[in-house]
């Protein structure tokens, strides 16, 4: 009757037995925009080792499953696990078996900021937008090189074991699987690092050297990628797990789907800037006319030819005091030295009387009586 019945679990309460039950989680809450970065667990603590099995439904609970069997040999077992609870999910049920007597346990569901979670988002916006530069840097290529070579290692001794073995040694009913085993072995190294550091760590210090010095020997071998297509096959392959890590470091769907496309947009924006920033001036190239130069007028003109006389005098006088100007040559081929001489030395470039003559036949007065004769001729026709 104990095994049969059913117990709802609630959020921030604490569920204490001593016999093997099954729990039923119903999610009632749905999720916000708050829920970014949040995690709901289930956290089981026992005085000695059980086994916990989770299931989406009640019906699960009591049916006969030869794969959950199977799964339940291969899974560790703890006094101390952690169940992940989908926030989407309607249901999460899990079984919790005594595998010894006088075994007490306690449960309890809780929510909480994961910052595992934002990890995962930021190392996949990294990944996204810094692939280019990552796929052509050499340190980026042995780094890589050496850390796939430490968790793959693993893999390639079961590998190597399963080319070793005879075909019908019962060993190899084991290896059929190969890789999934070898996941589960790495999973299982995983949970149990911390003590595997504590009790070990002249085994593993000896086993990180010796892998990380072959993976290193392998990437020197072949060395870093130097085709461009090589390069560009490696971006994509970064760029696209920077986006599995940014959706699935997010929790609410709608966002992390926003989330992609906005940093897929912002990549490529410069792209179609330029296209409509070139359609948009050919557009306004073909509108408008080029615009006639605006005239001066007479005053302007008079300012602007007494400036620029004014500016190239200063720039003669400068030039005819630089060691570069002749003298000597200059003032054998002048008619007035002393006048080029005081004009050197900074006295104006014209006599008052040259300024008398230019004023009578170029001033208002000159032109005054242009325009009497003109106006007199024009009578007389």
């Amino acid at each position: 009757d104990a095994r049969e019945s059913v117990i709802p679990l609630h959020e921030g309460r604490t569920y204490r037995d001593s016999v093997s039950r099954h729990f039923c989680y119903t999610n009632t809450h749905v999720p916000q925009w708050r829920d970014v970065w949040t995690r709901m667990q289930i956290r089981v603590n026992s005085s000695q080792m059980i086994r916990v099995t989770q299931v989406d439904s009640e019906e699960e609970l009591e049916e006969f499953n030869m794969w959950s069997i199977v799964f339940s040999f291969l899974k560790e077992k703890l006094n101390d696990t952690s169940i992940d609870v989908d926030l989407y999910s309607n249901k999460t049920c899990l079984k919790v078996e005594l595998l010894e007597t006088d075994t007490t346990y306690c449960i309890v569901l809780f929510r909480r900021f994961d910052p595992k979670l934002f990890l995962v988002f930021f190392l996949g916006l990294l990944l996204f937008f810094c692939g280019d530069m990552l796929s052509r840097s050499q340190l980026f290529y042995y780094s890589a090189g050496i850390s796939f070579g430490l968790l793959a290692s693993l893999l390639i001794l079961v590998y190597m074991m399963s080319k070793l073995m005879p075909k019908k040694s019962p060993v190899y009913f084991l290896l059929v699987g190969g890789w999934s085993f070898s996941l589960y072995l790495l999973q299982l190294i995983f949970k149990n690092l911390r003590e595997i550091c504590k009790s070990y760590w002249q085994y593993l210090l000896g086993y990180l050297l010796l892998m990380g010095f072959v993976s290193f020997g392998v990437c020197y071998r072949y060395g870093p990628l130097e085709n461009e297509r090589s390069m560009n096959l490696l971006s994509w392959v970064l760029q696209l797990l920077g986006l599995l890590l940014m959706y699935s470091g997010i929790q609410i769907h709608p966002i992390a789907l926003a989330f992609v496309v906005i940093a897929v947009c912002t990549k490529n924006l410069d792209y179609p800037m330029r296209w409509a920033f070139a359609a948009y001036r050919r557009v306004q190239s073909a509108r408008l006319r080029p615009s006639p130069p605006r005239l001066l007028t007479e005053e302007e003109y008079q300012v602007q030819g007494k400036v620029e006389t004014r500016k190239a005098l200063e720039e003669l006088r400068s030039y005819c005091r630089s060691p570069d100007f002749s003298a000597w040559t200059v003032v054998s081929r002048i008619q007035s030295p002393k006048r080029f001489a005081d004009f050197v030395g900074g006295a104006c470039h014209v006599t008052p009387n040259e300024v008398s003559v230019h004023e009578q036949e170029y001033g208002p007065g000159s032109i005054f009586l242009e325009d009497q004769l003109f106006e007199e001729e024009e009578e007389d026709d």
